[in-house]
């Protein structure tokens, strides 16, 4: 009788912590049991982006996803499925002088992003995301494009990733 009394709080403690908030990664990632994601290529809307840039967030989303979760990234159909527009590229003037002059632009991408879980198909939703990063008016958007949308590809592939899968 006593050993009942031991096991059975024992066994409802283990429980609650355990399975009472879902199903985890060791990373931190709410998986929501599954195995498989896969991410489709980032489609462009706006005629301003460049196919390469397309690209490179894609790959970015892909890459985040791996490290920060266990999921395994396979080529059509995952349990969670990723797939985005890129909806905005704008390059605008910031930090306007005194004579008139910018002395920044910014770069700013928007994404519209579907997300399905096939396991639990009330998480899935679709979002717009957007990020930017400045650049001196000096400098010549086509010779830095690259390391831009490298910084901006990051911020928003954290962005994704923390509204879908780190979603406590």
């Amino acid at each position: 009788m006593r050993l009942v009394r031991t096991i059975i709080p024992a066994v409802i403690a283990f429980s609650v912590l355990f399975l009472g908030c879902g199903i985890y990664s060791p990373y931190g990632a709410q998986t929501s049991g599954a195995k498989t994601y896969s991410v489709s290529g980032f489609e462009l809307v706006t005629p301003l982006a460049s196919a390469s840039s397309a690209l490179a967030l894609t790959e970015e989303l892909r890459d985040r996803i791996q490290r920060q979760s266990t999921l395994r990234l396979v080529n059509a159909e995952g349990e969670l499925q990723f797939a985005a527009d890129i909806i905005a590229w704008d390059v605008k003037p910031v930090n306007v002088q005194g004579d008139e002059t910018a002395a920044s632009n910014r770069l700013t991408i928007g994404l519209r992003l579907s997300y399905e879980n096939t396991i639990v198909p009330d998480l899935s939703f679709e979002r717009t995301f957007t990020r930017f990063a400045d650049y001196t008016s000096d400098q010549d958007l086509l010779q830095i494009e690259e390391e831009l949308v490298a910084e901006i590809g990051e911020q928003l592939s954290q962005d994704v990733f923390n509204a879908t899968l780190g979603n406590w």
